[in-house]
């Protein structure tokens, strides 16, 4: 842990990143500046290769959170007369279904619950009984509960129905090995501030040519409109329509390289499974239950439940773990318990290692003795 971070964010983004890529932000830059530009492009150029070796892909940065991008995606996609099949099974697929309709959208929520993966049955007899369904959106990692959804499988289906696949994958692009082809996606969304480990600021779309093509006139929004955002970004080389997030761009430039200089995404994998197998094998030893199994388990974040014991207290335990320079994340679930650990940002085995000390300093010291589920 750096000396010169408060604490570490074990969360699923914002997150703990370096102090290089913070000190990235401290030049300011025009949006007009060439210089500037052309580090957009640079950075798209990379987002790119990180999607696939293919020729023919764009990436397109969109200022605002995660979610700006999801919306700015299912509402610059899905065309008038469209319908999207939302295939959902926590918060983040039911904020696409949200958004969905709040922009007018046709659909239907294919709704799994927070604790069961995507049945690929379901989804298949749901696209052999409606042909109206022209594009389909589902989350990759749904931190909700840390359940890894199997995109690739789902993708293959809906490939079988020649649909176009837009894939959340906010909190996975960056920390494990994908590929736009291997998941069978048209559209991949994510954001600055997750695993490749930039700060908040803006999100991204990758997609390929042909298709960022077909989008113009679709949106359902001027701020959030893909095709425009993009043809800006063309044409311009590298300038974004509205005022853009300057100082974030070029810490994600800075991280980026980090990505690389770290080996890439298979090793900043490796360290995030490591990460994540020292957090079960901890915190199983002091007591504490997953929500999920094992095997529907992603690196990126796991709920806990609560321990049965009443000493428990989650705004206490969180406030003592803070003091000792860990922040974790509460629950999300509706009908569970439970909080959550991350194990993605500037975060290395031996933090974990030490998180599991603490947590065991604190319930000694909060008197809790059954540390089981509630």
């Amino acid at each position: 842990m750096d000396d010169d971070i408060p604490y570490l964010l074990l969360t699923p983004g914002p997150l703990t990143t370096t102090r290089s890529v913070r000190e990235a932000m401290g030049i300011d830059y025009s949006t007009w500046d060439v210089d500037y530009n052309n580090v957009v492009q640079e950075v798209r150029s990379a987002l790119v290769g990180l999607a696939t070796d293919q020729d023919g892909y764009t990436a397109t940065l969109m200022q605002g959170s995660g979610t700006f991008s999801v919306e700015s995606t299912i509402g610059s996609v899905v065309p008038a007369d469209g319908k999207l099949l939302v295939i959902s099974n926590g918060a983040y697929g039911a904020r696409i279904v949200k958004t969905a309709r709040m922009l007018g959208i046709d659909l239907i929520d294919l709704d799994h619950g927070e604790q069961s993966p995507p049945d690929l049955d379901r989804i298949r007899q749901t696209l052999e009984a409606d042909a109206a369904i022209t594009d389909v959106a589902m989350v990759h990692c749904e931190t909700t509960t840390g359940m890894l959804n199997p995109v690739a499988e789902v993708g293959a289906v809906v490939k079988e129905f020649g649909k176009r696949y837009i894939v959340d994958a906010m909190s996975s692009f960056g920390g494990m090995p994908m590929s736009i082809e291997g998941l069978h996606a048209d559209f991949i969304i994510s954001s600055s501030n997750k695993c490749i480990q930039g700060v908040p600021g803006f999100g991204f779309i990758i997609t390929s040519r042909e298709m960022m093509e077909s989008l113009e006139g679709r949106a359902r929004s001027h701020s959030l409109d893909l095709y425009d955002q993009w043809q800006m970004m063309e044409a311009a080389g590298g300038k974004w329509r509205f005022t853009s997030p300057t100082h974030v761009l070029m810490a994600f430039r800075q991280a980026l390289r980090e990505l690389e200089q770290e080996g890439g995404v298979e090793v900043r994998y490796q360290r995030y499974s490591e990460n994540h197998a020292r957090l079960i094998t901890g915190m199983e030893k002091l007591g504490f239950g997953t929500l999920l199994p094992l095997e529907w388990h992603s690196p990126v974040i796991t709920s806990f439940y609560y321990p049965a014991d009443p000493a428990f207290d989650f705004d206490e335990f969180h406030r003592r773990l803070k003091e000792r320079r860990f922040v974790i994340y509460p629950g999300k679930v509706s009908d569970a318990e439970c909080f959550r650990i991350g194990t993605i940002g500037n975060v290395f085995p031996q933090d974990i290692d030490l998180l599991i000390t603490e947590i065991g300093n604190v319930a000694s010291e909060m008197g809790i003795e059954q540390l089981g589920r509630a």
